[in-house]
């Protein structure tokens, strides 16, 4: 009688983690895909996200040693690429003693890039630069 409740108890478990898992899969495929549908126009940047976007296309100067550096994609908000493709620039944040949370991350050609994406949430959301 144990037996059979610890077998029903072991498969119900399984069942359970496997419906979590195809779940966390599909919300990540979602988000993915909604990513390339969320945009925000260039002038609805702040101002010095429209300055950084100028910056990327004219090659730099840029004001942190960090920016251009490889964005690994770590989240899986943004389609997926290769490693290598994606780079990320700070977007200063008035009044903030650091890099603060605002990015952009483009990807492609350094200087010519093919897409780039805004977060103001450090990688939480991003949304498709439309110039």
């Amino acid at each position: 009688m144990v037996r059979k409740g610890f077998i029903k108890l072991v498969l119900t478990s399984f069942l359970l983690v496997l419906a979590m898992v195809c779940s966390g899969v599909q919300a990540r495929e979602l988000t993915a895909t909604s990513v390339a549908d969320t945009t925000i126009a260039l002038s609805q940047l702040p101002p010095q996200g429209i300055e950084i976007y100028r910056l990327i296309h004219q090659g730099g100067p840029f004001p942190f040693g960090k920016d251009g550096v490889i964005f690994g994609n770590r989240e899986r908000l943004l389609p997926a690429e290769k490693r290598g493709y994606y780079r990320e620039y700070t977007v200063k944040t008035p009044r903030s003693g650091n890099r603060g949370a605002r990015r952009i991350v483009c990807g492609g050609p350094a200087a010519t890039p093919d897409t780039c994406f805004y977060t103001a949430d450090h990688y939480a959301s991003f949304r498709k630069i439309v110039p």
